[in-house]
C-alpha cells in the first residue's frame, strides 16, 4: 500500500470515529430556553432591581439565623468556622489590620440579600425562601447597626438602606 492511502485510509477511519464519538455526544451547548434562563437570573444590583417581593424583621431573622446560620457563622454573626459577619467597623483604615464584614466592607445591602440568596446556607444553597433572605438581611444588617430592631426590610426599603462602607469603594465604568 502506497504511503498515500495509507495516509487516505488513516484519516478515513479517524472520520468515522470522530463521528459515532459526536453521536454519542452529552448534548452539551444545547440552547437554554427562556424558562430555564429565568430560574437562574437572579442578580439583584446596587440599585434593588429585580428584588422579589417578601419582608422580613430583624426578629424574624434571628429565629431562621439561629436555625440555619449559627453553625457557621457562630453567635450573633462573631464567626467561626466560617466567616465573622458582624464587627469591624473603622478597622479599613491604613496601619489597621481590615476586618471585612457585612457591617465594615459591604458596600451595598442589596448584595447582602443577592448572596444569602443564591449562596446560604452552604449545605443548601438557593434554599431560603424571600421572606426568610429578608428577615436574615435585616438581624444581620441589625447586628450591625445599620437598620434598627424594629425596622421592616422589603424591596422598597432594602435598597435605600446606606451603608457604612458605602463610599469605600471606586467607581470602575467599563468603556467598550
Amino acid at each position: 500500500m502506497s504511503t498515500r492511502n495509507a495516509l487516505l485510509a488513516a484519516c478515513s477511519v479517524l472520520v468515522v470515529a470522530h463521528s459515532a464519538a459526536l453521536a454519542e455526544s452529552p448534548n452539551l451547548g444545547k440552547a437554554a430556553s427562556p424558562e430555564e434562563v429565568a430560574s437562574w437570573d437572579i442578580s439583584i444590583g446596587p440599585d434593588g432591581a429585580g428584588l422579589p417581593p417578601g419582608s422580613g424583621t430583624p426578629q424574624q431573622g434571628e429565629q431562621v439565623y439561629l436555625a440555619k446560620c449559627l453553625a457557621c457563622h457562630g453567635e450573633k454573626g462573631a464567626g467561626k468556622p466560617n466567616d465573622q459577619l458582624v464587627g469591624g467597623q473603622g478597622s479599613l483604615g491604613p496601619g489597621q489590620t481590615a476586618v471585612k464584614t457585612v457591617g465594615s466592607y459591604w458596600p451595598y445591602a442589596t448584595t447582602l440579600f443577592d448572596y444569602v440568596r443564591r449562596a446560604m446556607p452552604l449545605n443548601e444553597s438557593k434554599s431560603l425562601g424571600d421572606d426568610e433572605v429578608y428577615a436574615v438581611v435585616a438581624y444581620i444588617l441589625q447586628l450591625n447597626g445599620v437598620i434598627a430592631e424594629n425596622d421592616t426590610i422589603d424591596a422598597q426599603t432594602l435598597p435605600k438602606v446606606r451603608m457604612p462602607n458605602r463610599d469605600g469603594f471606586v467607581r470602575f465604568s467599563r468603556g467598550k
